[in-house]
């Protein structure tokens, strides 16, 4: 398995994580981009893309391109963008839930102590 993030930080909570569940995980800092392998399964929980307008389409192309299945968390209320996309790019998906997500402050930008925000779970197939 091979994680990969841009923010040290989230990547020593997912060391810490890892070990702590028993996986065996190569922990990369570096961008979605820089992926080139090929994975039979991509988990991925991109960025929102309401902050910086479709942020999330960027890690949908690059999961598309390296993953036979993805497991991807996407605001609820951008479900009807992220639905034509995922067709307009050929691909199946489902949602497998609806839940809340609390979003602790964590960066400059966010205003509150912190935000729960409606997500979806989807289970996408490349086609």
């Amino acid at each position: 398995m091979v994680g990969i993030d841009l923010d040290t930080e989230s990547l020593h909570a997912a060391l810490s994580n890892s070990k702590r569940m028993q996986l065996k995980v190569d922990w990369v800092v570096g961008d979605i981009e820089t992926v080139r392998n090929l994975f039979d399964t991509v988990i991925m929980n991109p960025p929102f893309g309401t902050k910086r307008e479709h942020a999330d389409i960027r890690f949908l192309r690059v999961a598309l391109k390296i993953g036979k299945v993805i497991y991807s968390i996407h605001k609820s209320s951008t479900h009807s963008f992220i639905s034509r996309w995922l067709k307009n790019a050929g691909a199946e998906f489902e949602v497998l839930m609806t839940t809340k997500m609390p979003i602790p402050h964590q960066y400059n930008f966010h205003h509150k102590r912190s935000h729960v925000v409606v997500v979806n779970a989807l289970r996408i197939i490349r086609s």
